[in-house]
């Protein structure tokens, strides 16, 4: 017999825990979530299509994220999406099992339920993470609470957990109502960060916002300033990147008409050109100048940032790097984008080129000089 609250009215009712899961969905036979900027969403969906013609959106879990579908196994896609790096896709993960949620404390226990049926596929001779993303607007429970369930479930036969560096990530994905669990090698992901959220802490002395994004940029394309070294920093103002190549013992020439951060104004190992990058690399005062790496976040047209870098070519020693962002309009980012890094081919090699979670309108490119990187793959 029924029982009603003291209100009158039907007891609420826990739902039964509900998994299914992903191995058909209107005839696909693998479905993953891909995050991007999200001017850059269907953009970046786009470029998962080139790379898979038959990938289906299925819908939006929230701006810039997406779940899709595809006909090929997650291990093929993933292994074509490395080998075919895109530019505004900033993580992709598999989903491997589906939990009908509640926004209720019994979701912890679905989604353990849920990451118990994936524990097979769990290598224990290699370190794991445990990487939550929530959509909902919902206080019941934070991303810290799943991940502590979860990897307490896949490490109870001795695997190893791994926050900063895993060889293999649980990625899960809460909505309102669902959860969306994939288990993947961390180097499939795209990021080794959840989302591709790459999050820095801020530091006493920091200069400008843009520091992160250079940070990033070097951790992602594996890129290390030499101590001591020469560098270039066109485009400078305010100086946050200089800052950064401080940091590194590194003596810098910062170029830009405008004013220095008073910290790196009064800093006798950096000098300040109050230049146009253009005149600079034209002056015949600086042309004997080399530099062991070149910075341009310049505020200019992809294209036109480009062409500078071209210019700056000559003035980058054979075993230094270089590093740009292109900015974007709104319209035909893309092509914009790939005409850019055209422009930059015949002098650089592309060491990696992304947007990174830190750019806004642009991406960013790494670069060696045409010859000197030949074991190194890019887009």
């Amino acid at each position: 017999m029924e029982t009603h609250r003291q209100d009158g009215r039907p007891p609420r009712r826990t739902p039964k825990p509900c998994l299914w899961y992903n191995n058909a969905v209107d005839g696909s036979t693998s479905q993953f979530v891909f995050t991007a900027a999200p001017e850059a969403a269907l953009v970046a969906f786009r470029e998962i299509q080139r790379v898979d013609p038959k990938a289906r959106l299925l819908d939006w879990l929230a701006p810039g994220i997406g779940r899709a579908a595809t006909d090929l196994e997650w291990d093929r896609l993933a292994a074509t999406l490395r080998r075919r790096p895109p530019l505004f896709v900033r993580h992709v993960c598999p989903v491997q099992v589906t939990v009908r949620l509640a926004g209720s404390r019994q979701d912890l226990d679905l989604l353990s339920d849920a990451a118990a049926t994936l524990k097979p596929s769990l290598n224990p001779s290699l370190s794991f993470s445990v990487q939550t993303r929530i959509l909902a607007d919902q206080t019941v429970y934070g991303r810290f609470n799943v991940n502590e369930r979860l990897a307490a479930v896949l490490s109870a036969d001795g695997a190893a957990i791994d926050v900063r560096q895993p060889a293999q990530v649980l990625s899960v994905v809460c909505t309102l109502d669902q959860g969306y669990l994939g288990l993947s090698q961390t180097a499939d992901n795209l990021s080794d960060w959840a989302g591709g959220e790459r999050r820095f802490k801020r530091e006493q002395g920091q200069v400008s916002r843009s520091e992160f994004k250079l940070l990033e940029a070097m951790e992602l394309f594996g890129l290390e300033f030499p101590s001591g070294g020469q560098g270039l920093d066109l485009g400078a103002a305010p100086g946050g990147w200089t800052r950064v190549m401080r940091r590194h013992a590194m003596r810098v020439v910062a170029v830009d008409p405008a004013q220095l951060h008073p910290i790196l104004a009064s800093d006798p190992v950096v000098e300040h050109v109050r230049q146009l990058a253009h005149s600079f690399l034209t002056n015949p005062r600086y042309a004997d100048l080399r530099f062991d790496v070149i910075l341009s976040d310049a505020r200019m047209d992809a294209r036109d940032s480009a062409r500078l870098m071209v210019m700056a070519a000559d003035r980058l020693r054979r075993d230094g790097w270089a590093l740009v962002t292109l900015k974007l309009p709104q319209r035909d980012m893309a092509e914009i984008a790939i005409r850019a890094i055209r422009i930059l081919r015949p002098r650089y090699f592309v060491v990696g080129a992304r947007q990174l979670f830190h750019d806004r309108s642009e991406i960013t490119v790494a670069l060696t000089l045409r010859g000197a990187a030949p074991n190194r793959t890019g887009p």
